[in-house]
């Protein structure tokens, strides 16, 4: 399969295509996402919807109980502080750029 091949590459446990394909698909969302989201007042720009990405889908692989490299990380409670680091980062980093 084309598919296992493409997350063959990988950086550590991150496959490249994953991150990628995430940040390219928020990239064309953000501008219909910022549209909804101001229907209800909050203004959410494009640079600040791709600062999210990573904080999104890791709470839905939370939610829906989708153990990933980066969720098994982010879930060590004896471990995984850069995972945690980098999502506060990433977080902060919405809450700066608005």
């Amino acid at each position: 399969m084309i598919i296992t091949f493409l997350r063959s590459f990988r950086i550590g446990p991150f496959a490249i295509f994953d991150f990628a394909i995430s940040y390219i698909a928020m990239y064309f969302l953000a501008p219909y996402l910022s549209k909804l989201f101001a229907l209800i007042g909050i203004h959410v720009n494009t640079e600040q919807w791709l600062w999210l990405t990573l904080p999104i889908a890791l709470f839905f692989h939370v939610v829906f109980s989708i153990n990933t490299p980066l969720t098994k990380m982010f879930l060590d409670s004896s471990g995984g502080i850069t995972a945690k680091l980098v999502v506060v980062f990433m977080l902060l980093m919405v809450y700066l750029r608005r």
